[in-house]
């Protein structure tokens, strides 16, 4: 028994001694070392990094933020996510435990009965053996570093995955930003709508008065006509988008949405202001799916380490120690100690080249998840140069947006004014509060794409999951 014990301990602290995984480095980013410029050519914003800025301190917005904090509790999709990574875990676990052996305590009773004409005596003979031993069975002694690897591609795996949920956090909060800004835009497009109606309804009674004392022409009050169903339709579509955005945002919040956390218009709607933008290759890798691409493939070479360890022998063990008796009574009397100690090499000569066949599968699946990586760096590098790209000129549609909406308000005050004095047709009347509508509906689309860009560039700048 002792010696068993002995020859075990001693194969435990020589097995695993090796790998034949590939050294792992990062690959270089195939991206340029500094973002496009907001203004021509490259720069590189020096400055914290936002990926230590939380959600909570990038939107300012308490019902937003209240909303956010609803939805990372209660959607399915990050539900799914946090579920996977607990599932990874316990892969990784069982893998783990391939590294060491399972002992096992075993008894039972096994009866056999010779017949007479194999005995010597001529008769029948039934024998009893009674057993119970502690050992361990099956277990491979990782000289070759096959299980390590293996056990390495489980842990890789895992964290893969843990950085799959952060990644999915961000594009949850993403997502919930961006729902809750299209629903205060429909909203305001709503009002919009809704005060030019009763706008134009008005101006649509005063056309008719004037029609009925001759000032005004049938023509005038068809014109007029097309503008109240105009400003109509226009009510009815952004009614119905306003109520699809709060479904949208209803569904990502995970339940229903207490009416008081609808954003009725734009204006209140507050995020920090200012993005520290820092060195591409510092940036990328603090975003979670690159950093879970990277992951798959530090696996990718584990798994490498594990088929190449198939070109060498396996070497398993089977031990165990206990007692054994051919009566219950005199199972634990002295004496009665029995101990088995099996190994077992296996030494691979032919196999149709299935082995290096299983080898090639590995460094093709590296080679995939190389380029996967790689990619993923490109895209994240496209997205934050299109978000710089979108800022650099957003603060000049802004403002030629309120610009070009004064301007035209006052066209359509002034031709109201010459349209009452017979000075001009309606007509003109008419095309100046189309000009003015669609100013005011334009503004509201660069207030709604200024914010939304926000979101977006902290996104892809790998904020939100701290």
């Amino acid at each position: 028994m002792k010696t068993t014990l002995s020859l075990l301990a001693t194969s435990l602290m020589i097995a695993g001694c090796a790998s034949l995984a590939p050294d792992y480095q990062r690959p270089t980013a195939p991206v340029v070392q500094a973002w496009p410029s907001e203004t021509g050519g490259t720069s590189a914003h020096a400055g914290d990094a936002v990926a230590d800025r939380t959600w909570q301190q990038f939107f300012t917005d308490e019902r937003l933020r209240e909303l956010i904090g609803q939805a990372l509790e209660h959607n399915r999709d990050l539900r799914v996510a946090a579920l996977n990574i607990e599932r990874a875990r316990a892969l990784y676990r069982i893998e783990q435990a391939d590294r060491l052996p399972t002992v096992s305590v075993v008894s039972g009773i096994a009866v056999h009965r010779t017949p007479g004409s194999l005995t010597a005596s001529g008769a029948a003979e039934t024998k009893r053996r009674y057993d119970v031993a502690a050992g361990i069975s099956g277990y491979e002694l990782d000289f070759f570093g096959r299980v390590r690897s293996l056990n390495e591609a489980a842990l890789q795996e895992f964290l893969a995955t843990e950085q799959a949920r952060d990644s999915a956090q961000i594009s949850l909060v993403a997502e919930v930003a961006n729902a809750y800004l299209t629903l205060a835009a429909d909203r305001e497009h709503q009002r919009l709508a809704r005060e030019t109606l009763d706008n134009q309804r008005n101006a649509h009674a005063l056309i008719q008065r004037l029609v009925e004392s001759g000032v005004a022409s049938q023509i005038d009050l068809r014109r007029s006509q097309t503008t109240v169903d105009t400003a109509r339709a226009d009510l009815a579509r952004y009614t119905a988008q306003a109520a699809q955005a709060e479904n949208a945002l209803a569904l990502l919040a995970g339940g229903s949405i207490h009416p008081s956390l609808l954003p009725d218009s734009l204006a209140p709607v507050a995020l920090l202001d200012t993005l520290p933008v820092g060195v591409p290759s510092q940036v990328l890798q603090r975003r979670p799916d690159i950093r879970s691409a990277e992951h798959r493939l530090q696996a990718a070479h584990a798994q490498i380490g594990a088929a190449r360890a198939a070109y060498f022998p396996s070497i398993t063990l089977t031990a165990s120690g206990g007692v054994a008796s051919g009566a219950l009574s005199e199972l634990f009397k002295s004496g009665s100690g029995a101990w088995a100690f099996v190994p077992l090499v296996t030494l691979p000569i032919f196999d149709s080249g299935r082995r290096r066949a299983a080898v090639e599968v590995a460094e093709a699946e590296r080679g995939i998840l190389l380029a996967e990586y790689e990619g993923a760096v490109q895209r994240a590098f496209r997205e934050v140069a299109d978000g710089l790209a979108v800022r650099s000129t957003l603060g000049q549609q802004l403002e030629a947006g309120e610009s070009l909406v004064a301007a035209t308000a006052d066209i359509f005050r002034l031709s109201e004014i010459r349209f009452r004095q017979g000075e001009q047709s309606y007509l003109e009347v008419l095309d100046a509060q189309r000009e003015m509508y669609a100013a005011q509906q334009g503004l509201i689309a660069v207030q709604l794409t200024r914010l939304a860009n926000q979101v977006s560039l902290y996104k892809a700048l790998g904020g939100g999951w701290s």
